[in-house]
């Protein structure tokens, strides 16, 4: 379980980094492949921050946007620096969170499966 202490700097993290990525950062590639944090897991001792990122694209598309974010980790821990004060900037891990993706997909399936049914209904009423 996290502390209280964890919790509020992981939603701090994942503010700040929006705002870094829409405003510090230059390459239109990560602006245009509409990048969201989803969420930030830092360690209990604030050594590292596990940050999800959900990328819409194919799979090249995350593949280069990814090693983007991995590329400028020491430009992203350091404007993070300058706006939390913390002891230190925990180091970054970037994994990639398909769960908006999952989730758009378990959609689409449903209302398929709504558009069968009421299809399905309004053939028996004409029969």
């Amino acid at each position: 379980m996290a502390s209280h202490r964890n919790e509020k700097i992981n939603g701090l993290i994942q503010r700040e980094f929006s705002l870094i990525i829409i405003h510090k950062m230059k390459d239109t590639r990560i602006k245009d492949s509409n990048v969201s944090i989803t969420r930030v897991k830092a360690a209990p001792d604030l050594k590292t921050a596990t940050v999800y990122v959900s990328i819409f694209g194919d799979d090249s598309q995350k593949k280069v946007v990814l090693e983007l974010l991995n590329n400028a980790k020491s430009f992203l821990r350091s404007s993070l620096g300058q706006v939390i004060t913390v002891h230190s900037v925990p180091a970054l891990i970037f994994e990639i969170d398909n769960s908006i993706e999952y989730g758009m997909h378990i959609e689409s399936i449903l209302k398929s499966l709504k558009d069968d049914k009421e299809l399905k209904d309004q053939n028996e009423e004409d029969s």
